[in-house]
């Protein structure tokens, strides 16, 4: 049993330098993604991607960078974008620029892998979302696309959002979509800090190549937020990865699922999701070259020597500050948690003693695909489009659909939804 007290206590340890490491930059991130959904909110920045051109891939890209979005946030809204006008190559770079990196996981990975790390990550998100979006206009055929956007989307969010509601989504929705996969990566990273000897790397993968190669495999079906990828590839990297080959993680992680390469290839086509992946999977290991062949590798061994220290030796912010926001951070995760997964199944235990009554004007409707706040947003926003809706309720934890409304026309129901890129199963 002295092994197992071991492993608890040394696993309860990692996590705990992990977590308050993360804290501060992730309380700051969360923060920032506040006042990005007050300021620039998402039917904003579809004004800005209509044309088939280099100019639009651009823009697609400089704002899906610094965006909050997981993956499966952004599948709904980059499809979002390019079924209300806008150009299939701004979609797709919008789509590989944003999951990729953000202003939460740009502050997390300085924290965890240094400022160097911090400043490339973002580049290589720009420029592979770039890439990707002028590969597809220069492959696709010219479309005419409708730059009409959605009346509902441009009236949406029509009124200021005060401090309150900026701080209920920080804290709150946004939190609640990321927070399982960010305990997730803690855990894991802790875990893996604990089972896999500090020279495994260089014993059993030690040819750069390989690894890369190894860890991008592994990377493109599995999903990890880009928040919750950090802390792993710094365990990785303490135990011998080439920082090439956490680039490649970095990357590939976030940006490539199972969810997202099918519902990209549904929506946008088979074509598309070729130079998604394509553009994804060789700007992955391209950039793993140039930072293992082209920068020094100090820049980022150094960075991780607070961690190798019991991470209480760190050169940016004093011990206290990581303690308390250490605590701050566990609060939030923890109702976040609450909210998400015990909340939903105490009110469904409610309703189930109430009578349920279903008047002829409400239907109840199954969505495959929901997994967020963003989905269930895009979701009711799509359905209150079609004529005869009076109002719609998304419930993630069901995966159902309330609609309120007379004569609605559930064909109409079911292009609204599958638009936007979830399944319709009635």
């Amino acid at each position: 049993m002295s092994w197992l007290v071991s492993f608890i206590s040394d696993f309860w340890s990692e996590l705990v330098i992990l977590t308050l490491e993360m804290a501060p930059y992730l309380l700051l991130g969360f923060l920032f993604a506040g006042i990005l959904y007050a300021w620039f909110p998402n039917h904003k920045v579809a004004r800005y991607l209509g044309k088939n051109n280099t100019a639009s891939v651009l823009n697609a890209a400089l704002l899906g960078v610094p965006l909050p979005l997981c993956s499966c946030g952004v599948i709904p809204t980059g499809v979002s974008f390019y079924k209300n006008g806008a150009s299939k190559g701004s979609a797709v770079s919008f789509l590989i620029s944003t999951p990729q990196t953000g202003v939460d996981s740009v502050l997390v990975t300085w924290s965890l892998l240094g400022l160097p790390m911090a400043i490339i990550r973002p580049i290589i998100a720009f420029v592979t979302g770039v890439f990707g979006g002028i590969l597809t206009n220069r492959l696709e055929k010219k479309e005419d696309r409708n730059t009409a956007h959605n009346q509902h989307a441009e009236m949406e969010n029509g009124k200021k959002i005060g401090v309150i509601e900026m701080l209920r989504y920080a804290f709150g929705e946004f939190l609640e979509d990321i927070v399982k996969w960010l305990a997730i990566g803690l855990l894991f990273a802790a875990l893996i800090a604990v089972i896999i000897p500090d020279d495994f790397f260089l014993r059993f993968l030690s040819n750069d190549y390989l690894s890369m190669l190894v860890i991008l495999v592994a990377s493109i079906p599995l999903y990890v937020c880009a928040t919750g990828s950090v802390p792993i590839a710094a365990v990785l990297m303490l135990k011998g990865l080439s920082p090439g080959a956490a680039i490649v993680f970095l990357m590939a992680g976030p940006a490539t699922n199972a969810a997202t390469i099918s519902v990209i290839g549904n929506s946008m086509g088979r074509k598309t999701l070729f130079r998604y992946l394509l553009s994804i999977t060789a700007g992955a290991f391209l950039f793993g070259v140039i930072v293992n062949e082209f920068l020094p590798r100090e820049w980022f061994s150094d960075a991780l020597q607070h961690l190798h220290n019991g991470g209480h030796e760190h050169e940016i912010l004093p011990y206290w500050l990581q303690f308390v926001s250490g605590i701050l951070l566990t609060i939030v995760m923890i109702h976040g948690l609450f909210r998400k997964y015990i909340l939903p199944r105490i009110n469904k235990s409610k309703a189930l003693i109430k009578p349920l009554t279903i008047t002829e004007m409400n239907t109840i409707v199954k969505v495959e695909g929901m997994t967020c706040n963003h989905c269930k947003m895009n979701v009711e926003s799509g359905i209150k489009e079609v004529t005869g809706v009076t109002g719609v309720t998304a419930d993630l934890s069901k995966g159902t659909v309330v609609i309120e409304g007379e004569h609605v026309d559930m064909k109409k129901v079911e292009e609204a939804v599958s638009e936007l890129g979830y399944k319709f199963l009635g």
